[in-house]
């Protein structure tokens, strides 16, 4: 039997696996995938496993609902924070480190909300019509006066699998600028496939990407399928952005135990 826990940060849900003991086998695919399938395993947009490190409080690592291990996911890391923390994992919940495959990310939980420090952006590729940045992701960033008007499994998946961005494709951003600090962000996801209630790596894009629309401001509110997070950041010069911050909350769903089909 496998154990595991559930939790959702605004709507984009993740299996987490307690797995310092080395007992979870990472490298079978088919394994994670059916865990992640909605009607024949748990469900959840992706998985992650907690492990150990040697100086930080663990490490995070993530996997897409296809069973491939993948690049960074900032609601992910928000939630496996909440898991660490609620689990009594983490003796100082205000403030803690942990390993991801893009580096380390410092956190802070606070009563269900969770404060991720997200990497350094020191690159944007502005074009015409979209941004193009890796904020532990790949993402491609565009405006819209109407994002409720987009079919974005259809125009998501056609720039995800574009030859611009082969081989590894891209995550896409639609994006909308409201009042004020505030911006609507939808969000095809790789690995997923579809369109997901919240990418984390996403809005700190699409805010960042918002910043060059609206220069005075480096706080956003950003509304998304599955509710509301907040980005803010420092800039130490035009395009290299630094003190990134998503926050927002995370949630436990449910834990259980499934039978593990390879056994």
């Amino acid at each position: 039997m496998i154990d595991f826990f559930k939790y959702q940060g605004t709507g984009n849900d993740f299996i987490i696996i307690d797995n310092r003991e080395l007992s979870f086998d990472s490298s079978n695919v088919k394994l994670v995938s059916f865990l992640c399938d909605r009607r024949f395993g748990i469900g959840g947009d992706g998985l992650m496993l907690l492990e150990n490190h040697s100086e930080h409080d663990f490490t995070m690592r993530y996997f897409n609902s296809d069973g491939n291990e993948a690049s960074m996911c900032g609601n992910g890391g928000r939630c496996i924070a909440a898991f660490a923390v609620e689990q009594g994992i983490i003796s100082t919940p205000d403030n803690f480190s942990f390993m991801a495959v893009d580096g380390n990310h410092h956190a802070a939980y606070d009563n269900g909300i969770v404060s991720l420090k997200m990497i350094d952006v020191t690159t944007v590729d502005i074009q015409d019509n979209y941004n193009f940045l890796n904020t532990g992701s790949p993402h491609y960033v565009t405006f819209t006066n109407n994002i409720n008007a987009i079919n974005i499994v259809e125009e998501g998946k056609a720039i995800r699998y574009s030859d611009t961005f082969k081989p590894d494709g891209t995550n896409v951003n639609f994006v909308q600028l409201l009042d004020g600090n505030n911006i609507s962000v939808r969000t095809y996801e790789r690995g997923v496939e579809d369109e997901t209630f919240s990418c984390g790596t996403g809005v700190v894009a699409s805010a960042i990407s918002a910043h060059l629309k609206k220069p005075d401001l480096m706080n956003f509110n950003i509304k998304i399928k599955g509710g509301a997070l907040r980005v803010h950041f420092t800039i130490e010069e035009p395009l290299i952005f630094k003190d990134i911050w998503l926050v927002g909350a995370a949630t436990f769903v449910f834990k259980g135990q499934i039978q593990n089909p390879s056994t």
